[in-house]
């Protein structure tokens, strides 16, 4: 399995920090998919910003709907996000 580089929870500063914080208010926890990021915060953050406007900025769809549509995708892609 490849490895990529990760600056560890408690070593991250500054906005990565706010970025981590953020994680665990919403999540409970950093998850991999946020932290793989870690080395580039304004690619973490821009990520984190369209994956907010997307489960939540307006839309057609309700929440429920929008996180269904999310799950059904990962499912079939074998994705366990």
């Amino acid at each position: 399995m490849p490895w990529i580089h990760q600056v560890p929870i408690d070593h991250a500063t500054g906005r990565l920090r706010e970025h981590f914080d953020a994680a665990i208010r919403r999540a409970g926890r950093v998850w991999n998919i946020v932290h793989i990021m870690s080395l580039n915060p304004r690619v973490l953050e821009s990520s984190m910003r369209l994956y907010i406007d997307i489960m939540r900025g307006r839309s057609p769809l309700t929440r429920a709907q929008r996180e269904l549509l999310a799950t059904v995708v990962s499912s079939e892609l074998d994705c366990h996000y």
